[in-house]
């Protein structure tokens, strides 16, 4: 009984993350330039968490790109995030911090959130846990697993119109 229960959380979890990879065990990144990601850079808008979302994405600049997100629920901030996607040793990774509304920060002051490229396929660009995917050159959708209260994670769609 309980390995069928297993199995069917593990049909659930792997239906729920359909865009989203996660890096295996001892996988190492491929080599691959900060371009990929290029089409990346503008200021887009859309909705997640019951809210407004933002991103806005620099020009690419040292082997890297950054950007700034906020999530407003009601008409009020309810976090931001900060990072970049950069190029290390001719491997890329997408690294962020959150804030709160106050600018106090989640994370611990030297912890960062890091996530290893996986690989490029197509207008993918697959990070582990997260998935960047270029629509077109006016939409962009950004696939997350985010980690739930208890303990389990689910993929979360933010779909970006260019502004």
């Amino acid at each position: 009984m309980r390995a069928i229960v297993f199995l069917l959380v593990l049909h659930c979890s792997l239906l729920n993350a359909q865009n989203t990879l996660q890096l295996k065990e001892g996988q190492d990144s491929p080599n691959e330039s900060i371009e990929v990601v290029s089409w990346m850079e503008g200021h887009w808008k859309g909705t997640a968490f019951g809210g407004e979302t933002e991103e806005i994405w620099s020009p690419i600049a040292g082997k890297s790109m950054m950007f700034v997100f906020r999530l407003l629920v009601d008409g009020e901030v309810n976090f931001y995030e900060l990072g970049h996607i950069r190029e290390v040793a001719s491997k890329l990774v997408f690294e962020l911090k959150h804030f709160s509304p106050e600018l106090h920060a989640w994370e611990e002051k030297e912890e960062v959130q890091q996530f290893k490229h996986i690989k490029t396929e197509g207008n993918r660009v697959y990070f582990d846990g997260f998935t960047f995917e270029k629509v077109n050159a006016n939409e962009i959708n950004i696939y997350g697993l985010i980690g739930n209260e208890d303990g389990s994670s689910s993929e979360t769609v933010f779909n970006y119109k260019k502004q």
